[in-house]
C-alpha cells in the first residue's frame, strides 16, 4: 500500500517530512487529489524561508506559519500575502482588525474566492470579503494562493480572479502550551493562548482551544475603539494507518471598531475636518492633525408646540460602529476504500451577524405619500390628518407619526442611529471521490452544496445624550411607529443557493515529466429574493411601510414603483478547467492552465433591478464570464524558489460596484467588454543558511473596451462616460519588493519593502475636483458660486513604498524554554503617508447647468488612509 500524509499536518511536520504539495488545494478532497500524484511521483517540498512555488499545472503561490509569524501580532492573513506577486492589500490599521482594500491582478474582493479550511468566506449577498475577521495568525498552517483561476470544486458564485485559501494546524500528537502577549503604539493590547492536548486516547483522539483578546485605539482620532475577541477550538480523530480522519473545527469572532480613514487630515483652504463628502483624498504630507468632536458637548431641550431640529452629535462619520459576530462549524474526513477509492466530505455552518451604516434624522410626525402634492396635514397627533399621512422609512428617513422626545408634539427631528443590518446563516458541503486508475492515472468527481439565508433589514436605534448608541445592534431593540409597525431603511430576504458538480482528471506521461490536469465544473446558482419595500429608483432606493394596507395604498398613489415582491433568479454554465506541467529537469519546469470563470449578480444588483417590470431585459441582469490564459516557468531547488508567468483575462459584461458610505449603499456600473493582462515573478534564495532573500514583482494592465453608457439627455439620447481605452480604477499598475532575512546566533532580523504603483481613481482616467466648471464663455447663475473648479487629486492615486520590519531574539540562552522568544514589529517603518484602500468609481459626479453649460462637482469616491508608522513588542512563551 502506497505511502499516504495526513490531510492537514502541521507547517512544522510538513518541511520535516518534505511533502507540502497535500496543503496546496482548498477543499480535503483537492488536498486528497494533489497528494495523490506527490506520493506517485515522489515531488518534493520545495521551501525557502516559509515561500513556495508549488510545481502545479495553475499559477501559485503559498506562504507557511515560518513567514507568517514573523508579521504583526494578530495580523490579518490578507495583510501577509501582500508579499506576493501579483497580490495588493492594504489594511486599514497596522494590526488587522479594521478591514482592507484586497486585489489579485485588478480583480477586487468581490471577484476573489476566500476560502477557510475549504469553506466560502465571502458574503453570500455581495461576495465582499472582510479581512479584520479571519482567523488567529498563530493557527494558520499555510496560506496559497491561485492567481486568476479557482479549483475545480471551489464553492464561488464569483471567482473569476482567484482564490486564497488558508487552513488550520491539526493539533499534535504532544501536549504543549502557547502563550503570547503583545503591546504596541496606539495603545495595543493583545493577548493570545492556546493548548494543545496531545493525544487523549490510544487510537490517538487530540484537540487545540484558543482564545485571544486584542484592542487599540484609531491612530487618525481621538474617538475610535477597536476591540476584537476569538476563540477556536479542533478535534482529530485519524483512522487507520493508511491516513484517513474525521476532523471538526469550531471559530467564533467578535469585532467592534468605528470606521475612519476617509477624512482630510489637513486644515488648510479647502479641506476641513468633518465628514464631508468633498474632501476625501489626503495629500501627501505630515501633518496628522485630526480630531472630531468628542466628547459630545451638543444637547438639545425639546420645546413643546416648537418644531425642534436634532442634535448632530454622534452624527459624525467616525462615530459609525461597524460591528461583527462570526462563527463557524467545520467538518472534514476522510476515508479510503481498498487501494483505488477514496471519499472526502467537508460539511460546514456559518453564522453571521453585522451592520455598518450611520446616523439618520427620524421625524416624528407621517409623510404625505401622494405624488399629486396633497394639502394634508401630517404633524398633528390625530390619526385623521389625512389619509395620505403615513408613517414608515420613506425617501431615506424614518417618519413615526409619534412622539419620540416627550415633548407632547409630532413637530420634532431626532437623530438616530441607523445601520445596515445583516445575519446569515449558511450551510454547505463539498464532497469528492477519488478512483486511482494506476499509479500515474487519476480522476474524481465532486459536487458541492452551499446554502445561504441572507436577511438584510435596517432598523433604527436610539443614542444616548452624548451620542453613543445604546445597542450597537439595533435589531436587537428596534425602534417602532405609531402604527406599530418597526421601521426600516431596508427589508429583504434572500436565499442564495448553489449546487455544483465537477469532475477531473490528472495523468502523467512521458516517465511523469508531463502532468495534465482537465477538469469542468457545472455551477447552479438560484437566487430567491424578496423585497418586503417598494423599490422607488434603478439606484436602488426603497421606501418602507412593513405594513399591508400602506403598501396597497402606496402602491395606488405611486404606481411607477416596484412593489414588494419575490423574484427568482437562476444562472448556470459549463466552466472548463485545463492545464498542464513539464519538466524540462527536476528542477525547471513550464506549466500552462485555460479556465473560464462565472460571476452571478450581487444581491444588491439584483435587488435594484425589482424597479423594472419583470418583462425587461434591465430587470435580469447579466453573469460576468472569463476567459483566463496563464503561461509560466519555474525553477525549484533546496535554495531557490523561482516562478515567472504571464497571463491574460478577457472579461465579458463586466459589472464593477463601489461602496459610498454616506448612501450606505453599492453603487453599480457595467464596464461591457475589458481586457487585462500582465506579467508576475518572484525569486527565494537562501545561499547560506543564516540568509535568505526573496524579491517579487507585477506588472498588470487593463483596458476598458467601450464607453459606458451612464444616463440619457432629455431628448432620450444616451449619455456616454469616456472610458474606452481606459484602465479600471482602483488597481496598481505595477508593484514589486522584497525581503531580506538574517540570522545570528538566537537574533533574526528581516525587512520587507513594497512598491505599489498608482491607482486610477475613476474608469475614465480623469483627475478629481471641487468646485464648479466654467466652459469658455459661460456665465454661472444661480447658486453656483464657485468661480472655478480646483483640483484636489491627479487622475491616480500616488505610488507608495511601504517597508515593515521585524526582528527576534530567542530566549534561550536565559534559561528558559528554547520555544521563548521576543519579537519587535515596525509597520510602515519610514512612516510614509499615503492614500490607502478605495474601490474606484466610474466617473466623478457632477450636476450640470444645461443653460449655462456649468458643472458642479461631486465628492469623490471613498477611500482610506493608509496606517502610520505602529510598533509592537510580542514576547512568546511556549513548552
Amino acid at each position: 500500500m502506497k505511502i499516504r500524509y495526513q490531510l492537514a499536518a502541521s507547517a512544522v511536520a510538513l518541511t520535516i517530512c518534505s511533502f507540502s504539495s497535500a496543503a496546496f488545494a482548498q477543499s480535503t478532497g483537492s488536498v486528497d487529489f494533489e497528494e495523490e500524484v506527490i506520493v506517485v511521483s515522489g515531488t518534493r517540498t520545495q521551501d525557502v524561508a516559509g515561500i513556495q512555488a508549488p510545481d502545479s499545472t495553475k499559477a501559485k503561490a503559498v506562504l507557511t506559519q515560518e513567514f507568517i509569524e514573523r508579521q504583526n501580532p494578530g495580523q490579518t492573513i490578507l495583510d501577509t500575502i501582500n508579499a506576493i506577486p501579483g497580490v495588493n492589500f492594504q489594511n486599514n490599521d497596522a494590526y488587522g482588525s479594521s478591514g482592507g482594500t484586497l486585489n489579485i491582478r485588478g480583480f477586487d474582493s468581490s471577484r476573489i474566492s476566500l476560502t477557510f479550511d475549504g469553506i466560502p468566506l465571502n458574503d453570500s449577498g455581495n461576495y465582499a470579503i472582510y479581512s479584520n475577521q479571519q482567523l488567529d495568525p498563530e493557527l494558520i498552517e499555510q496560506v496559497n494562493v491561485n492567481l486568476g483561476t479557482t479549483d475545480v470544486d471551489s464553492p464561488t458564485a464569483s471567482a473569476v480572479g482567484g482564490t486564497v485559501n488558508y487552513r488550520t494546524m491539526t493539533p499534535t500528537e504532544d501536549f504543549g502550551v502557547k502563550v503570547s502577549g503583545s503591546i504596541g503604539d496606539f495603545n495595543f493590547e493583545r493577548l493570545f493562548g492556546m493548548v494543545n492536548t496531545g493525544n487523549l486516547t490510544s487510537f490517538g483522539t487530540r484537540a487545540f482551544f484558543s482564545a485571544s483578546k486584542a484592542t487599540n485605539d484609531n491612530p487618525f482620532n481621538n474617538y475610535g475603539v477597536i476591540d476584537k475577541q476569538q476563540y477556536n477550538a479542533k478535534v482529530y480523530q485519524p483512522i487507520g494507518s493508511d491516513g484517513d480522519f474525521i476532523a471538526i473545527a469550531a471559530n467564533y469572532n467578535e469585532n467592534r471598531n468605528n470606521f475612519f480613514g476617509s477624512l482630510p487630515l489637513r486644515n488648510d483652504a479647502g479641506r476641513v475636518v468633518g465628514s464631508g463628502s468633498g474632501n476625501r483624498f489626503p495629500a501627501n504630507n505630515d501633518e496628522r492633525e485630526y480630531l472630531i468632536n468628542f466628547p459630545c458637548s451638543t444637547t438639545v431641550t425639546p420645546v413643546a408646540g416648537t418644531a425642534d431640529a436634532a442634535t448632530s452629535c454622534g452624527t459624525e462619520f467616525d462615530r459609525r460602529y461597524n460591528p461583527s459576530n462570526t462563527g463557524s462549524i467545520r467538518g472534514s474526513s476522510k476515508f479510503t476504500f481498498g487501494e483505488k477509492l477514496t471519499l472526502t466530505v467537508d460539511p460546514s455552518y456559518q453564522y453571521v451577524k453585522a451592520n455598518g451604516g450611520g446616523t439618520v434624522t427620524a421625524r416624528e410626525a407621517r409623510r404625505d405619500i401622494d405624488p399629486t402634492g396633497g394639502t394634508a396635514n401630517c404633524t398633528t397627533v390625530t390619526t385623521g390628518a389625512g389619509v395620505s399621512c403615513q408613517a414608515g422609512y420613506l425617501s431615506g428617513s424614518p417618519f413615526f407619526g409619534k412622539d419620540l422626545n416627550g415633548d407632547g408634539d409630532i413637530l420634532d427631528q431626532v437623530t438616530m442611529m441607523a445601520p445596515s443590518q445583516t445575519q446569515t446563516h449558511r450551510y454547505g458541503v463539498i464532497s469528492s471521490l477519488r478512483y486511482e486508475i494506476s499509479d500515474a492515472h487519476s480522476i474524481r468527481l465532486a459536487y458541492t452544496f452551499d446554502r445561504a439565508r441572507h436577511r438584510q433589514t435596517g432598523e433604527v436605534g436610539l443614542l444616548d445624550v452624548n451620542g453613543e448608541p445604546l445597542d450597537v445592534f439595533p435589531v436587537n431593540k428596534p425602534q417602532i411607529a405609531a402604527n406599530g409597525v418597526t421601521l426600516q431603511k431596508r427589508n429583504r430576504l434572500s436565499y442564495a443557493i448553489l449546487q455544483q458538480v465537477s469532475g477531473e482528471y490528472r495523468g502523467e506521461f512521458m516517465d511523469s515529466d508531463l502532468v495534465v490536469t482537465a477538469g469542468v465544473r457545472a455551477p447552479f446558482f438560484k437566487r430567491d429574493l424578496t423585497n418586503y419595500c417598494f423599490t422607488s429608483s434603478a439606484g436602488g432606493f426603497v421606501e418602507c411601510f412593513g405594513d399591508g394596507n400602506q403598501n396597497t395604498l402606496n402602491a395606488t398613489l405611486n404606481p411607477t414603483q416596484g412593489a414588494p415582491q419575490n423574484r427568482v433568479f437562476k444562472y448556470d454554465k459549463i466552466l472548463p478547467n485545463l492545464g498542464f506541467n513539464y519538466k524540462f529537469t527536476p528542477e525547471f519546469s513550464m506549466f500552462a492552465s485555460f479556465a473560464q470563470g462565472l460571476s452571478v449578480p450581487g444581491t444588491d444588483s439584483l435587488y435594484n433591478a425589482f424597479f423594472f417590470p419583470i418583462t425587461t431585459a434591465r430587470a435580469r441582469p447579466a453573469p460576468e464570464t472569463t476567459d483566463s490564459v496563464d503561461v509560466g516557468l519555474r525553477y525549484r531547488s533546496g535554495n531557490i524558489q523561482a516562478q515567472l508567468s504571464g497571463w491574460l483575462t478577457k472579461f465579458q459584461n463586466r459589472l464593477a460596484s463601489a461602496y459610498d458610505p454616506e448612501l450606505d449603499q453599492n453603487v453599480y456600473r457595467n464596464l461591457g467588454n475589458v481586457d487585462k493582462y500582465g506579467i508576475d515573478g518572484s525569486v527565494s534564495y537562501r545561499p547560506i543558511p543564516e540568509l535568505a532573500v526573496y524579491v517579487f514583482g507585477s506588472y498588470m494592465k487593463s483596458e476598458i473596451k467601450n464607453n459606458v453608457a451612464i444616463g440619457e439627455n432629455t431628448n432620450g439620447s444616451p449619455v456616454f462616460a469616456a472610458t474606452a481605452g481606459q484602465r479600471e480604477g482602483g488597481s496598481p499598475k505595477y508593484s514589486f519588493g522584497g525581503t531580506v532575512r538574517g540570522e545570528v546566533g538566537p537574533v533574526e532580523l528581516g525587512i520587507t519593502a513594497k512598491r505599489t504603483g498608482p491607482r486610477n481613481i475613476f474608469d475614465t482616467g480623469e483627475a478629481t475636483y471641487t468646485g464648479t466648471y466654467i466652459p469658455t464663455g459661460a456665465v454661472p447663475t444661480g447658486t453656483l458660486g464657485a468661480t472655478a473648479r480646483t483640483q484636489i487629486f491627479g487622475e491616480a492615486a500616488p505610488a507608495y513604498w511601504l517597508v515593515n520590519l521585524d526582528a527576534s531574539i530567542n530566549l534561550g540562552f536565559l534559561g528558559v524554554s528554547d520555544k521563548t522568544r521576543f519579537q519587535l514589529n515596525v509597520y510602515n517603518l519610514f512612516d510614509q503617508f499615503y492614500v490607502g484602500g478605495f474601490g474606484g468609481g466610474l466617473a466623478q459626479s457632477a450636476s450640470y447647468n444645461r443653460t449655462t453649460g456649468v458643472a458642479t462637482y461631486g465628492g469623490p469616491g471613498f477611500v482610506q488612509i493608509g496606517a502610520p508608522r505602529t510598533v509592537s513588542g510580542t514576547i512568546t512563551v511556549a513548552f
